[in-house]
């Protein structure tokens, strides 16, 4: 009894502290199996989570404003060829990204150039320069080399009937865009040598030219070449690694589908160029995009018109308003018999049995439609153009026309609608006409009957919507500098700033949304394989069936 009262009591200091120390031990360990456990699932995730997104979600031209005569051709299998992986970022304050000082240039309000800094690679001359040095090898068919002079916009156009003003006016290829863009870029107000304010970064490779030399005859080897190595050349900049590419855009003055071969046959056409990884994250600027590939954007054509004062614009303008129109609708163009789907030939027959309609047949040699002057004649005497697809989706002369106060009438809704959105307003029936390709193909409706019904009230004021449209459908001339307007380098760079600017806040956020991530270089091109036997498979039966370089053409 007495050892028991010599006993330490069980609410003794030193039981106590054993006993808190075994419960904190044990409550530490599993809290630390806890955050083991949810941070493996977390990460797998991040990791494996897809969504898709169709490209009616993140168009800039909503389907819903569209009418219901208006055809997408956006099937459901076509809408899923853009895969999206939603990233799990931990959102960090912009002073911990690696492009701090772009994000915080944008408050400097004393600096007319904050938030529009661009910054240009300095590339090796055979990406650009040399392409222009040996500019007779550029074409098959064509000797480019007048058209690489005046900075791009080809020789000044030749018009001893006075048909346009004597400045201003260029014999422009259709596909110059890159040198053009190029040369307006070295005189742009905020350009900067310090790629860390920029808010963007281009790279001023001349993939139209370069892929136009070897598009025909060469093997799939020498056309992917070039673009192999400039994607070498960007993994080495540092430039490159603070976004991998994200924040870097390019042109490229043709087509998209010159750059999306889908297989390497050599019997495939174009390279493949947007399907290497580093250019899958850079937007590439085009004339024709895809309406498949949020990083495509379309740029205008070069028209004829490039003006180098303000006062080329308004007097331009007020010229077409005011010129006598006694056709109400024209046609400039060729059939396209070896093309099933084409209505080319409706829309001839129609022209031709029409008294209200002016047309101008064109062929595969020479002929009227590869002179400017008389092209630009035809559209100022019409108030409406006829404007179906051309080889793709899209044609130049849908921009000459308008520049010539011309209102289009368009057939498919990527000739236009989804193609310009920097350029072109939402509201589509502004500024043009749209008839369904299908109407015109069974006959159930006919174009004079279509534009038959339109007041002279109604043509007026869509007439006065594209007059007001051509200062930003043009490229100006880029030795002079434009004071009250901005012309389509100017949109087209304000809104690449602003898509870049919108990005890295996202990043900053942890909201950034990767367009394309989780899918490879190769899984897409699969994809695009299977799911573009319309839209590039007959175009390129075209193409192989001995369809003449559009570098040589003018229309």
């Amino acid at each position: 009894m007495h050892r028991r009262r010599m006993e330490k009591p069980a609410w003794s200091i030193s039981g106590l502290y054993g006993r808190c120390f075994l419960i904190v031990a044990a409550i530490g360990l599993w809290w630390l199996l806890f955050v083991l456990h949810f941070s493996i699932v977390a990460h797998e995730v991040s990791s494996n989570t897809t969504i898709s997104i169709s490209t009616e979600d993140i168009s800039l031209v909503q389907t819903s404003q569209l009418t219901d005569s208006l055809e997408t051709h956006l099937t459901e299998e076509h809408s899923q060829r853009t895969m999206v992986t939603l990233e799990a970022v931990e959102p960090k304050p912009p002073s911990l990204q690696p492009f701090w000082r772009a994000l915080a240039s944008i408050s400097n309000h004393s600096d007319p150039c904050a938030g529009k800094y661009v910054y240009m690679h300095d590339l090796p001359p055979e990406f650009n320069q040399d392409l222009l040095d040996n500019c007779k090898n550029l074409s098959p068919w064509t000797n480019m080399c007048k058209y690489t002079v005046n900075a791009g916009l080809g020789p000044v156009l030749e018009d001893p009937e006075g048909t346009l003003p004597k400045t201003g006016w260029f014999s422009t290829n259709q596909f110059a865009v890159d040198v053009i863009f190029h040369n307006r870029m070295k005189q742009y107000e905020c350009l900067t040598n310090d790629s860390g304010i920029a808010a963007a970064l281009y790279v001023p490779f001349y993939a139209g030219l370069e892929i136009a030399r070897n598009l025909w005859g060469a093997n799939v080897s020498v056309r992917d070449s070039a673009s192999l190595r400039l994607a070498k050349w960007l993994r080495g900049r540092r430039e490159w690694a603070v976004m991998g590419g994200l924040d870097h855009f390019m042109v490229g003055g043709r087509v998209t589908w010159d750059f999306r071969r889908l297989t390497d046959d050599d019997h495939d056409w174009g390279n493949k160029l947007l399907y290497i990884p580093e250019v899958m994250n850079m937007s590439m600027l085009m004339v024709e995009k895809s309406p498949y590939h949020v990083n495509d954007f379309a740029i205008p054509y070069p028209t004829y018109f490039h003006p180098s004062q303000d006062s080329d614009i308004e007097h331009w303008q007020n010229r077409v308003r005011m010129v006598e129109r006694p056709y109400l609708f024209s046609f400039a163009g060729a059939p396209r018999p070896e093309l099933s789907t084409s209505i080319r030939g409706q829309i001839l027959d129609q022209c031709k049995s029409s008294k209200f309609c002016n047309l101008l047949e064109c062929d595969r040699g020479e002929s009227k439609c590869h002179v400017p002057t008389v092209v630009m004649k035809l559209f100022q005497e019409s108030d409406f153009c006829l404007q179906p697809q051309g080889d793709s989706y899209t044609r130049r002369s849908i921009f000459d026309s308008m520049i010539a106060g011309c209102i289009p009438v368009l057939f498919h809704n990527h000739s236009a609608y989804t193609q310009y959105v920097w350029h072109l307003p939402e509201n589509y029936s502004s500024y043009s006409v749209f008839i369904s390709e299908e109407d015109v193909r069974t006959g159930r409706l006919t174009i004079e009957g279509v534009l038959r019904k339109f007041s002279r009230s109604d043509i007026q004021t869509m007439r006065e919507e594209v007059i007001r449209l051509i200062p930003g459908l043009v490229y100006n001339d880029p030795r002079h500098k434009l004071k009250n307007f901005r012309d389509a380098f100017d949109l087209t760079v304000q809104a690449l700033v602003k898509r870049v600017t919108d990005m890295r806040i996202k990043i900053s956020e942890g909201k950034f949304v990767s367009f394309g991530a989780g899918n490879s270089a190769e899984d897409i091109r699969e994809s695009d394989l299977k799911l573009s036997q319309r839209e590039i498979g007959q175009w390129e039966v075209e193409k192989r069936n001995g369809e003449q370089d559009n570098l040589s053409k003018q229309v």
